[in-house]
């Protein structure tokens, strides 16, 4: 095998474990580090669940003498900065290994390129940019945040046969299979933060967690766009703020109004966070998300919030999930229905999951 197929074949290793832990290594972005010596993986390791410690420290660790001479194999450019803990690319050093392969370069001001400079200094031999495209792809949502200042934003959809959401007054309504639905309960638990407005909250009293076994505790926070703070007390994301959080996004703060403290009370006595930010300023939000550490956000809302990410032009990737099922004239229309593709994205993947088809769309810049 080739020195250029050895490496794609280890950094694609990288980047598949890279997906292990992520939306659970909050402000920073999940990465791996393999630690490969003669053909031979001696090191593996992906950020902790809080983001620290980093990758490349706990694969030199588990790699021990056997990282002098090594490759070392990282998805993003290791850090060169002090912060609560030491730069990686000091810890690459220290150990002795002989050449380090990065998939993407870090945008982060801090780094940028320094990592790779300390490395070279060093009389490491670096190589940058194997199959970048994939490890662009792993880290979108931290890429996104720091270049943006915004977060990823995925938009799902399950679109029955003659192009609906759901039925007008009727809650949920089984669209997709169950294969589709443990696809989307995946997605949530990579997923930093999940969406919807208050209408598919009122309609659905959705829970939104991750209800896979095992992964239940991977559910990320919840958010409501309630422009009226009408979320109610008893709902489900209410009952359950304590437990994953649930911050209730709403225009008004107006406290001469003795009815609106007194739902705000209400929910904030629940563990619900509520959070003055006009809903109809998405990009606003967003930035504000961002600032929290909220790298990644899925909005799973009704057709008015799809299309006010749509038209706002927010929306990162499309997940179109469409089902057999027909629901007929009293239901709600999709934004778009398989086939027709939205403006300003191309389809990069199609999936079968039972009966039900996946099409994911990705935006064109």
């Amino acid at each position: 095998m080739s020195a250029d197929a050895e490496d794609r074949r280890f950094m694609a290793a990288a980047i598949r474990l890279s997906r292990r832990n992520l939306g659970l290594t909050s402000t920073n972005p999940s990465v791996a580090c393999l630690i490969v010596r003669d053909g031979v993986i001696v090191g593996s390791a992906v950020t902790a669940p809080g983001g620290r410690p980093h990758a490349e420290t706990q694969a030199l660790s588990e790699a021990g003498a056997a990282a002098r001479g090594a490759t070392a194999y990282v998805t993003l450019e290791p850090c060169s900065h002090h912060g609560k803990t030491p730069p990686c690319s000091e810890a690459l050093i220290a150990a002795g290994v002989a050449r380090v392969v990065v998939a993407v370069t870090d945008p982060d001001e801090r780094v940028a390129g320094r990592g790779l400079a300390m490395l070279r200094d060093a009389g490491i031999k670096v190589e940058t940019g194997v199959l970048e495209e994939a490890g662009r792809e792993a880290l979108a949502a931290y890429l996104a945040r720091q270049t943006r200042k915004q977060p990823h934003v995925t938009l799902k959809l399950a679109v029955s046969a003659d192009g609906m959401l759901g039925r007008l007054g009727e809650g949920q309504a089984a669209i997709t299979g169950p294969v589709s639905r443990g696809q989307v309960h995946v997605l949530r638990a990579e997923t930093d933060a999940i969406l919807v407005g208050i209408g598919t909250a009122l309609a659905d009293d959705p829970e939104l967690t991750c209800r896979l076994p095992g992964l239940e505790a991977r559910s990320p926070v919840r958010i409501v766009l309630d422009p009226r703070l009408e979320l109610p007390p008893a709902s489900k994301l209410a009952q359950t703020a304590r437990t994953v959080p649930v911050i209730v996004v709403t225009e008004r703060d107006d406290r001469d109004d003795p009815a609106f403290v007194a739902r705000q009370a209400a929910l904030e006595a629940l563990g619900v966070e509520v959070l003055i930010c006009d809903p109809r300023k998405l990009g606003a939000l967003l930035t504000a998300l961002a600032t929290r550490g909220i790298s990644s956000l899925l909005v799973e809302g009704g057709a008015r919030t799809a299309g006010s990410f749509l038209d706002a032009g927010l929306v990162d990737r499309i997940l179109l999930f469409s089902g057999v099922v027909t629901l007929g004239g009293d239901g709600v229309p999709s934004p778009f229905v398989p086939g027709r593709r939205p403006d300003g994205f191309s389809l990069r993947h199609t999936a079968r999951y039972g009966t039900d088809v996946l099409q994911e769309y990705e935006r064109d810049d």
